[in-house]
This record gives structure tokens, sequence and C-alpha cells, in this order.
């Protein structure tokens, strides 16, 4: 998908604000899906499971039952479905997902 390494959260905080971001773009393309629905009215579904995924990572993150590396996010493989254009925070889900997988990034200056 991307042939740079891809940033990883560096902290706990910073790995749920990038939910948080993820969650307010699902709110943009929900109202621009309402203004102008004609060419993104199949992202729906996807849109709906992605809102779903994020809100129990977000839950799981507060609850401190979440886990790291438990495979990808589903959303992941429905996500390759659809031009970056269609999904402008794209590499933002790639980062979360990169995160779960790795947990967070831990670098040599820490």
């Amino acid at each position: 998908m991307f042939k740079t390494k891809v940033v990883r959260a560096r902290s706990t905080n910073e790995y749920v604000s990038m939910i948080e971001q993820a969650l307010d773009d699902i709110w943009d393309i929900r109202q621009s899906m309402e203004f102008d629905g004609e060419g993104i009215v199949e992202m729906g579904a996807f849109i709906d499971e992605l809102e779903v995924s994020l809100k129990e990572i977000y839950q799981s993150m507060k609850d401190e039952t979440y886990e790291f590396a438990t495979g990808n996010f589903p959303f992941m493989k429905s996500l390759d479905n659809y031009h970056s254009s269609m999904i402008p925070f794209r590499y933002l889900l790639v980062r979360i997902n990169e995160t779960h997988m790795k947990g967070i990034e831990i670098s040599e200056n820490d």
C-alpha cells in the first residue's frame, strides 16, 4: 500500500487522538454524502463499518481493555476498494492500523 515507512503513534494519547481525528473525518464524509451523495453513496456501508470499528477501538482504549497486535483491523481490507480521493484520511487509517499491529513507536531518543 505505502512504500515508505508508516509513522506509528508515539504515545497512547497520540493514538487516541488519531482515532478521534478519524471519527471527525467520518462525520465530514457523512455530511458530504448527505449534501451531494451521488458519487459516494456506495461508500455508506464501508463508512458504517469504519465508524463502528473506530468507536469500538476508542471505547476499549477508554476501558483499558484494548489489545495491540491482534491482526489487521477488518476495515483495512475494504479500504483498498476506495481511491484516496474518496477517503482523504486514508493514511491516518493506515497509521492507526500500523500502530495497532506494531505498537507505539518508541524512538531511540526516549
